[in-house]
This record gives structure tokens, sequence and C-alpha cells, in this order.
């Protein structure tokens, strides 16, 4: 989960403008974090509170609406309701590692 944050945050300043190299600095004078970590932060508050998945992303999404959500994210994020939104899907690849991390550390659910 560290891992997948800090590549997160190392990644940020590329995301727009791609590279192919491995000389870059890891972490740039603009580097931040994006939608994917407070996604991720979402999804491991919901293991560790044993809350809905789904109510713990409004609730970080909301906090930092501006890091970078895709303008179907951002429309189910401020929607009353929480139903499927035809989503690419290619942002739970980068926001599953809580899962692994949690129940690595022994984490059983309910």
């Amino acid at each position: 989960m560290f891992g997948a944050i800090a590549g997160d945050i190392i990644g940020s300043v590329y995301e727009a403008r791609p590279i192919k190299t491995t000389s870059f600095p890891l972490f740039a004078e603009d580097s931040c974090f994006t939608d994917d970590t407070v996604l991720t932060i979402a999804v491991a508050s919901a293991i560790l509170n044993r809350s809905d998945y789904a109510a713990e992303m409004k609730t970080f999404g909301k906090k930092y609406p501006n890091s970078g959500y895709g303008v179907a994210f951002f429309n189910w994020l401020f929607s009353p309701e929480s139903r499927p939104y035809n989503s690419w899907g290619n942002g739970s690849a980068m926001r599953v590692s809580p899962i692994g991390f949690a129940f690595n550390a022994g984490y059983r659910p309910p």
C-alpha cells in the first residue's frame, strides 16, 4: 500500500507527459498525491472500519475534489446515489492494494 501511494506521488508529474527513462527524480517539486491515493485510503478505511466502500469513497473523494477524478467518477461522487456508472475500471487496479495489505496483516472480515 505504501508503495502504491509513493508510486502515485512519484508518477503524478508524468501522468500528462509520460517519459521512457529510469533516470528521473523520485520526488519533483510539483509531485502530489492524486485521486488514486485518495481512493486507496478510502478503501483502507472501509476495510479497517468495516464500513461501506462507496460511502468511504464519497467521504474521502469529497474532501479532495480536485485530485484528478475522471468525469464519470466525479459525477458519481457528487450524486446522492451510489449506482454503477459504466466505469472503464482501470482505477480499481491502482486502488486494490489495501486489500492485500490488510489480509496479509491477519485482518479477517466479520
